[in-house]
């Protein structure tokens, strides 16, 4: 790694608290439940800390946060995990995975995977994330498919990160080509590593036998080629999944359409709920 790749990565991984503003207008419920409950669950890669929203029993949605795989701050996605907590009535689970520079692929997309598969054994579980967080929900399945750990009752795949391999898009929209960039260079080093499934999801040759998914993109966003490319495949594959677009918004499309939002977030929240109430849960 290169020394102007890690000061760049660092100084993101560190100023994270300070910087990361995003979802601060969209507070529309859960304000009043008491702070989460914390723990720790063990991992492949060491033990990770957990922020239990609405309870620490019963069925859970497990939520992981984005960042380019180079913040470390699951308090980012408190006003997403407050707001399903209350409005879906489950149980949130919000992830404190490790990520670069100090770690590289796969620790975040095992750890996921391995604090899914623990919720799992508790209780009935979902899925989901927005960004890179969205792209380890999907690692995430692959992997639990893969290895027959658990099945999720659905996957939230807020604007996803799925591709790690292909040429890099073009724009000047928000996840700019530099940022990919180095997120590849830092936490995706090894270049063959890149198209593996569970790094870039998209690229899986196999995607049956998947949980039904909500695939969330923006209409100006840099990464809406991964996530439209996934739904499309999905549906090829027999997976259910519903495919909503945010019109003229970009990466962060709840903050910039808060109106729109309101249904968009009722819509994930109701799907949680009733994949986590059906018969069985």
């Amino acid at each position: 790694m290169r020394i102007s790749d890690r000061i760049s990565a660092t100084l993101m991984h560190a100023s994270a608290r300070y910087t990361v503003r995003y979802g601060k207008d969209l507070r529309f419920a859960g304000q009043d439940l008491p702070a989460p409950a914390r723990r720790k669950l063990p991992t492949r890669h060491g033990r990770v800390t957990v922020y239990e929203y609405g309870g620490t029993d019963g069925p859970a949605h497990v939520h992981f946060h984005g960042g380019a795989w180079l913040m470390r701050y699951p308090q980012m996605d408190d006003w997403w995990c407050r707001y399903v907590a209350a409005t879906a009535g489950v149980r949130v689970v919000n992830v404190d995975f490790r990520t670069g520079p100090y770690v590289q692929y796969p620790v975040a997309q095992e750890q996921c995977h391995d604090v899914a598969a623990a919720i799992a054994q508790e209780a009935p579980v979902t899925v989901g994330g927005f960004s890179s967080g969205g792209g380890n929900a999907a690692s995430v399945c692959l992997q639990a498919r893969d290895r027959g750990t658990f099945t999720a009752r659905l996957q939230v795949l807020g604007v996803p990160a799925l591709d790690l391999a292909s040429e890099l898009p073009t724009g000047a929209g928000m996840i700019s080509p530099s940022l990919r960039g180095l997120v590849r260079r830092v936490y995706f080093p090894d270049p063959a590593s890149r198209a593996e499934p569970y790094a870039s999801p998209v690229l899986a040759d196999d995607l049956s036998d998947l949980p039904p998914a909500i695939v969330l993109t923006a209409e100006r966003d840099t990464l809406r080629r991964d996530g439209d490319t996934y739904a499309r495949r999905l549906r090829e594959a027999g997976v259910e999944v519903v495919h909503d677009v945010t019109p003229g918004a970009d990466h962060y499309f709840l903050t910039e359409d808060p109106v729109r939002a309101r249904t968009t977030m009722a819509m994930v929240a109701g799907r949680v709920r009733d994949a986590l109430s059906a018969p069985g849960a």
